[in-house]
């Protein structure tokens, strides 16, 4: 995942990669590096990046924060953003692209991928192509949860049409081996972007619409913690969802 904190304080102040690799002593390319993989530098490079940048070294690289012996953090989390609009839609088309095994995405519409990035569907054959489960479950545009869903986000009939849209984005898919198309008419309290180990989680507040709303990245670490929580709520909406037939 790109360390998009650190791009943006970087184009900030005007710093290029060669300009910030020579005050920290290592080469362009670990810069680089920094910023397009997310890769963490040592700590003594860190410190040093961070007084050249003027900037927190634990909010350009909070994997450095000392363990503490009450853990106040779950240590899955990788990444949290105050809300949607701050990742680019790079971001999901990364870890989408990333998956062997499995994705899974939990949403009401979410058109904002496909409007992004016009290739989506055919990302996702690509994976299905090479082995991947895929599962897609989008919103019942008729269904009086996903109404009310829009009234509370002051969108009204929108997000019907929201649905509808995604819907006929996803259809095409319906059929493909290796891919299942279902909606849903559930609560929803999180949108879910699964890539195997991986999961970008968008939490809904009320009266606020989901690009406004949180954003957390989670890697799996272990049995039974946060990780797996969001995977049993996917598949406890997956068995309640209504296949869609190509």
């Amino acid at each position: 995942m790109p360390n998009e904190r650190l791009r943006a304080v970087m184009e900030a102040g005007g710093w290029t990669h060669a300009a910030l690799a020579d005050v920290t002593g290592v080469d362009p390319k670990s810069v680089e590096r920094w910023v397009n993989l997310g890769r963490t530098p040592r700590r003594a490079t860190a410190l040093a990046a961070a007084e050249a940048l003027e900037e927190d070294v634990h909010a350009l690289w909070p994997a450095l924060r000392q363990a503490r012996s009450a853990r106040a953090v779950s240590p899955e989390l990788v990444a949290l953003y105050g809300q949607r609009a701050d990742l680019p839609v790079s971001a999901f088309v990364q870890l989408l692209s990333q998956a062997r095994q499995r994705i899974d995405v939990l949403v009401y519409a979410a058109v904002f991928l496909h409007e992004a990035y016009p290739r989506l569907n055919d990302l996702l054959r690509e994976r299905a192509d090479d082995g991947c489960t895929v599962r897609i479950a989008v919103g019942d545009a008729d269904d009086p949860n996903v109404q009310q869903r829009g009234q509370e986000e002051k969108f009204g009939h929108g997000i019907e049409s929201r649905c509808r849209l995604a819907l006929l984005h996803y259809r095409a898919l319906a059929g493909v081996p290796g891919i299942e198309l279902r909606t849903h008419g559930t609560t929803l309290y999180n949108s879910v972007y699964r890539a195997d180990d991986q999961m970008l989680v968008n939490a809904h507040m009320w009266g606020i619409n989901a690009y406004g709303a949180p954003v957390w990245h989670l890697r799996r670490h272990g049995d039974g913690g946060l990780f797996d929580t969001y995977v049993r709520s996917f598949d406890a909406v997956w068995e309640s969802a209504r296949p869609v037939e190509s």
